[in-house]
């Protein structure tokens, strides 16, 4: 259900590094930060500043904000490629041995992220946000043309504060016609080679496409900007960027937004496969295998994920029986979820406000509760929103970070499309404790907001650290205040329950194990999920191959070693120094998280 939209670690080189590549470097391992390390650093976040603008302006680097590289091109995949070998060859000249302990992690991680990346782009895999084959420029729930809404709103991560704002955007935006029709490009080499979408996906961006669309100029989404005008800008200025504007959308993007949706319709669609996942394509089971690496962290086969998977399944599937009979439901668990599916008690709200408001109020009951967990908590504030209806009916709860030095505040986005069907036992509390407190917003808050770290750091992404973390935040809602409800708890469980299903049937959809219809059925069968509900999950993970396994395979790990901790240090331990300590230094590969988290335990005996 949970979406993050933040980048993953970006793209650089080492263009402009002054430090030559053939003298070792070395250092006292207990000195400060190594100097040359720290240019290699700084070079390669420059770099990728520039090579991925749209996160730059996310991170709140506004240098770059009428920049859109067109990311579609063969040019540009071997300019990723280019930069990665020659910054991966360039390390070779550090000693680890000589290096400060944070050093060497910042080492680790930017070999781990090199090797990563090189090893995708060798198999037509750009490592993005979602990195998928780059003959599937977007799905339905991931790409720029479902982004680029989202920042030119006015209510997103693209500034409009000045007249230089609105006119970078007015650049930035020009530039979409030509990134789209790379896109259709890349589409077609795709239909020539074996390698296209799902029908089921398929059908699913067409409208998507069609709904950005606006008879008026003055009613698209992307003239939202127009309407919150700050006060000092001139009535000169006021004329032109509405007569600008309003060119844009009618000139630029409306046509563009069109000529996707076309294609789509018109010449995808007619050759979307039948098929649902990745072993039906070709070198599918490789690209998988990869996927699985990528999104884990961990070398895990996707056979002993799916085992563990099931697993966890029967685990949960037992605690939900004790809160069942605790409700005294006559019934069997099935029907359980039926009841909690369908009963209109459980449906309460007439309004948006209404779910806003109660929303906020799981805030106001844990926050009393966070400070005895956590002894560092964010500066950047906090704020719930309704997501946009544009996007809502195939959107799920998400997160979208702040501004690094807090002038925009971190945003939980919950999708409405129907009130009236909002449910509330589908976990209102635990995807709060997940997207919002302590989960997401304090985990990249405390990460942004750490001048310590090097800046491909303070703004890196590992899933399976970052989701793992989010999903065993939402383990502490009984110590946190939450879950008094049993029907809460169950929404909790329903909630873990997903995450172990997704570990059962990512796997299981793509290496042919499941269909889409049979991963529905498991789903529904396993958790008080609705048939839409269900729908949406499974095309999310035929969208995003491995991406849903991070969340349970870091969230296991968390457990793991704060069960060990707690073993070892018996009465040394403490709860909010082991969180503290988690969150301190950022994401980073499991193995590395494990190697960093021993030596804190170490320093407690």
């Amino acid at each position: 259900m949970h979406r993050l939209l933040i980048s993953a670690l970006l793209a650089t080189a080492l263009a402009g590094c002054t430090a030559s590549p053939d003298k070792p470097v070395t250092a006292a391992a207990d000195s400060a930060a190594n100097p040359e390390l720290a240019k290699v650093l700084d070079a390669y976040w420059e770099r990728s500043s520039r090579l991925f603008p749209l996160s730059a302006t996310a991170q709140g680097d506004n240098r770059f904000n009428d920049q859109l590289p067109n990311d579609q091109t063969r040019a540009f995949r071997d300019t990723l490629t280019a930069f990665y070998t020659r910054t991966r060859a360039g390390l070779a000249r550090f000693d680890d041995a000589a290096l400060s302990a944070d050093d060497r992690r910042s080492l680790d991680i930017f070999r781990y992220d090199l090797d990563t990346r090189l090893a995708g782009l060798k198999m037509g895999i750009t490592a993005a946000e979602y990195p998928v084959p780059y003959v599937i420029p977007f799905t339905q729930f991931f790409g720029l043309p479902l982004t680029l809404p989202q920042y030119g709103s006015g209510e997103g991560n693209q500034p409009f504060k000045s007249v230089k704002d609105y006119d970078d955007w007015l650049k930035r935006a020009g530039q979409f016609p030509a990134w789209a029709d790379s896109a259709i490009a890349n589409f077609r080499i795709g239909l020539k080679t074996g390698v296209v979408l799902p029908r089921a996906l398929v059908v699913k961006m067409i409208p998507q496409m069609r709904d950005v669309v606006a008879k008026k100029a003055t009613a698209s989404t992307f003239y939202g900007p127009l309407k919150k005008l700050p006060a000092d800008i001139s009535p000169a200025d006021r004329d032109r960027l509405g007569r600008q504007f309003q060119s844009l959308i009618s000139t630029q993007l409306n046509p563009a937004y069109q000529r996707l949706g076309d294609f789509l319709e018109k010449e995808y669609l007619p050759a979307a496969r039948a098929t649902s996942g990745f072993n039906a394509l070709p070198n599918g089971a490789a690209s998988y295998a990869y996927l699985t690496r990528y999104w884990t962290t961990t070398d895990r086969t996707p056979d002993q994920i799916y085992q563990t998977g099931l697993s966890e399944v029967a685990r949960i599937r037992a605690e939900m029986e004790k809160t069942k009979a605790e409700v005294g439901f006559k019934g069997d668990l099935k029907a359980f979820f039926e009841f909690m599916r369908n009963d209109p008690k459980f449906r309460p709200y007439t309004t948006a406000d209404e779910v806003l408001a109660a929303t906020r109020a799981i805030q106001a009951r844990i926050e009393p509760n966070l400070k005895k967990m956590f002894g560092r908590t964010p500066k950047t504030p906090f704020e719930v929103r309704q997501t946009e209806a544009f996007r809502a009916a195939s959107a799920s709860a998400e997160y979208n970070p702040g501004a690094p030095d807090g002038s925009r505040p971190g945003t939980y986005y919950i999708p409405i499309v129907d009130v009236t069907q909002f449910n509330v036992t589908s976990g209102m509390e635990s995807t709060f404790l997940h997207e919002a407190l302590p989960g997401h917003h304090y985990q990249i808050s405390l990460q942004q907001e750490n001048p310590a770290l090097p800046k491909f750091r303070r703004f890196a992404w590992y899933g399976a650290m970052g989701e793992g973390w989010a999903l065993y935040t939402e383990s502490l809602g009984k110590e946190l205040g939450v879950y008094t409800d049993p029907y809460q708890y169950m929404g909790a469980l329903g909630d873990e329950m997903h995450r172990a299903i997704r570990l059962v049937v990512d796997v299981a959809l793509h290496i042919g194990r499941m269909t889409r219809e049979e991963a529905i059925k498991y789903s529904m069968e396993n958790e008080p999920l609705s048939e839409a509900g269900a729908v949406a999950e499974i095309e999310r993970y035929m969208a995003a191959p491995g991406q849903a396994l991070s969340y349970k395979t870091g969230a296991l790990k968390i457990r793991e070693l704060r069960a060990k901790y707690e073993k070892d240090l018996g009465k040394k331990f403490s709860l909010s120094d082991f969180h503290d300590e988690l969150l301190r230094d950022g994401v980073m590969p499991l193995a590395v998280l494990e190697q960093k988290m021993d030596a804190w335990a170490a320093s407690k005996k």
